[in-house]
């Protein structure tokens, strides 16, 4: 058996996530399920969060197969690098981590899940060089919880420091996408149900980002899919509205970012960049990296690669 293996676990809002990762065979396992959302709602309170968590987690983990040669655990244990980013439901993850550690004999590392999502999406797009080379980089994170613009590079005391340096100052971009999508009537999380509504309309979307500097307003986009659909406008135009409105901003913001900072390399993770139209409307941006949908949606594996490159395995 090899020791150059670690585990990854990841319990955030709405997914529930654990990953192997061999890094002597290269080998990555992945298991994750969704929370259960009712019906209709926006969202789910983190006492059932923490619940359902606690149900799912060791059932992906025995679904991974044979780990017993994990020598180290990752885990996330708070949303993101901002002080006092704190969330009930990372508390199961940390349990899980701490128990099998200390059960193994083995350490245990946290980080945030904001760096999980900017390592999974940096694997899946080949750059990891980035992380290794101490390069600078800009990433982006696109979810219902956050919608950042992150500076990123090497510091004194942690090989990938992350500053916020801008991004939606007001509502998320995956706020925008789910509460467009409940409005007509899809299934919380809205986002793969979204895009293939709007894959049915074919129309050109005018809309200009609302933007003060490196942040921009989101609101707007609700708003107005709000007056559509009371104006009887096609549901797949609405769709389609609103995950344009979503992508221009974020190339808008990436725009920003870049002539405030310097052309550096960009990498987008975050659920809401495995919709495909919006990954196509930034692709003409020089140096971008792009992951695939199972690594910018809610994973482990980036926290699995960062306890790897704790470990000095990678």
């Amino acid at each position: 058996m090899s020791d150059k293996a670690v585990l990854g676990l990841d319990t955030s809002n709405y997914t529930t996530s654990a990953a192997y990762l061999s890094t002597q065979t290269g080998q990555l396992r992945q298991a994750k399920k969704l929370l259960p959302v009712k019906q209709g709602e926006k969202g789910i309170r983190q006492s059932d969060a923490v619940f359902h968590h606690t149900v799912q987690l060791p059932e992906l983990v025995e679904s991974l197969g044979d780990i017993s040669d994990v020598s180290a655990v990752g885990v996330s244990d708070r949303p993101s690098c901002r002080e006092g980013s704190y969330m009930p439901c990372f508390l199961v993850g940390v349990n899980a981590a701490r128990t099998a550690a200390a059960a193994k004999g083995i350490r245990y590392y946290t980080t945030t899940h904001q760096i999980g999502h900017i390592l999974a999406a940096l694997y899946s797009a080949k750059r990891l060089e980035l992380v290794r080379e101490g390069r600078k980089f800009i990433s982006f994170h696109v979810s219902g919880g956050t919608t950042d613009v992150l500076l990123c590079e090497k510091s004194e005391t942690d090989f990938l420091s992350v500053k916020r340096i801008g991004g939606s100052n007001d509502l998320k971009a995956g706020q925008a996408v789910d509460r467009c999508g409940v409005m007509l009537g899809l299934d919380f999380p809205c986002g793969a149900e979204l895009e293939k509504l709007a894959l049915e309309c074919d129309e050109k979307i005018n809309y200009k980002p609302v933007m003060n500097g490196c942040e921009c307003s989101m609101s707007g986009i609700e708003n107005k899919c709000r007056k559509l659909l009371d104006s009887g406008a096609d549901p797949s135009y609405i769709a389609r509205f609103c995950l344009a409105a979503v992508g221009l901003s974020v190339k808008a913001l990436t725009k920003a970012a870049l002539a405030e900072h310097g052309q550096m390399p960009v990498i987008y993770a975050g659920g809401v960049m495995s919709d495909k139209l919006i990954a196509d409307m930034l692709k003409s941006l020089p140096d971008t990296s792009f992951a695939e949908p199972q690594f910018s949606c809610d994973n482990a594996a980036g926290v699995a690669l960062y306890a790897a490159f704790m470990e000095g395995m990678i």
